[in-house]
Order: C-alpha cells, then sequence, then structure tokens
C-alpha cells in the first residue's frame, strides 16, 4: 500500500513537472498509459483514459508541438503555457496522488506540480526569450526541438521507471544467481 501511494506520487510529480517544457504531452502520456493499465489514477480522474480525452489530446499535442516552430508564435504561446502548464501540473499530479483528504489533496497537487511545472515553464520562457534575443528567433526551433524531446522522453521515463527498475532489478539478480551457481571458488587450499 506505501509502496503504491510512493510510486504513483512520484509518477504524478515527474508528469507534472513535464507539463513545464510541453502542457499537452505529459497529459497524453498519461492517457495511454491509464489506458494501457501502466498507472492507475485517483478515484474521480478515471477520465484521462476514455477515448475522447485521448482524442483530444492527441489533436492538442500536435498543435501545441507545432506551433513551437513558428517564430512568432512560439513567444506568444509562451505567455498562455505558463498558466496552463500550472494547471496541467496541479491536474496531474493531483490525478496520481492517494490522498483522501480533498483539501490535502488538491493543495499538495497545486504546490508540487503546479509549482514544478511552473518553475520549469518559467525556464523554458527564458531561455526562448533569450534565443529570440540573441539570433532574432532563428534558434528557437533548436530551442523548441530540445522542449519537445525533453517532454516526451521525460514523461515515458516518469511513466515506465517503476517497470524499468523491475526488468533491471531481476537482470541483476538473475546475473547474481547466475555468477553465484556457475562459479565456484576455493577458499582454503591446502599446500602439500
Amino acid at each position: 500500500m506505501t509502496y503504491d501511494w510512493i510510486v504513483s506520487a512520484c509518477v504524478g510529480l515527474g508528469l507534472a513537472a513535464c507539463c513545464g517544457f510541453r502542457v499537452f504531452v505529459p497529459m497524453l502520456i498519461a492517457s495511454v498509459a491509464t489506458k494501457l493499465g501502466i498507472v492507475g489514477t485517483f478515484e474521480g480522474f478515471e477520465w484521462l483514459s476514455s477515448w475522447p480525452a485521448l482524442a483530444g489530446l492527441t489533436v492538442a499535442t500536435i498543435v501545441e508541438v507545432g506551433a513551437y516552430y513558428i517564430p512568432w508564435l512560439d513567444n506568444l504561446l509562451d505567455g498562455i503555457a505558463t498558466p496552463a502548464s500550472i494547471i496541467a501540473g496541479t491536474l496531474l499530479s493531483t490525478s496520481f496522488l492517494q490522498i483522501e483528504n480533498p483539501i490535502l489533496h488538491w493543495g499538495l497537487g497545486l504546490m508540487l506540480g503546479g509549482g514544478s511545472a511552473g518553475i520549469i515553464q518559467a525556464g523554458t520562457s527564458l531561455l526562448r526569450l533569450g534565443s529570440t534575443t540573441t539570433t532574432g528567433g532563428a534558434a528557437n526551433p533548436v530551442v523548441a526541438t530540445g522542449e519537445n524531446i525533453a517532454s516526451f522522453v521525460l514523461s515515458l521515463l516518469t511513466v515506465l521507471l517503476p517497470l524499468v527498475a523491475i526488468i533491471f532489478v531481476a537482470l541483476v539478480l538473475i546475473y547474481v544467481i547466475k555468477r553465484m551457481t556457475t562459479r565456484r571458488k576455493v577458499w582454503f587450499t591446502r599446500r602439500e
């Protein structure tokens, strides 16, 4: 029970932080992961795994990722993405936190999830502003590509990390057992 709570809290916080790079990518990955049964949401957030949510998040992700490659639109989107990332981060972290008290549930979701998403979004906005100022926006697609990759890869790792950890531990155990059974050491030798 405690292990499940810790894992779900980490998944929620990790996905919330990824909302600072892109708002909809972590939500889409969370939707797919819940649809496939890889992770489970807290009671009341089952809508995240519904087909309409999956379809809507897919369209929103494609539009968001593409829009950041339009030079003047990317800076405009940063103004919208900051509050949106805080909202998405709060929603994602709250959907995975398994706390019965609603005030504590939403309060922690806002502080942990919304806060981490907001901090990362502020950093990426400053990075894009610096890129626009120094290169006239020519390097902004490179920044957008880095943010897209970070959002996709870190979201996938967040969802799959418990599974990866189990596979890693199993491989280490297999290796250790194999080494113990195939290698016989002679601890004491007798000299004659």
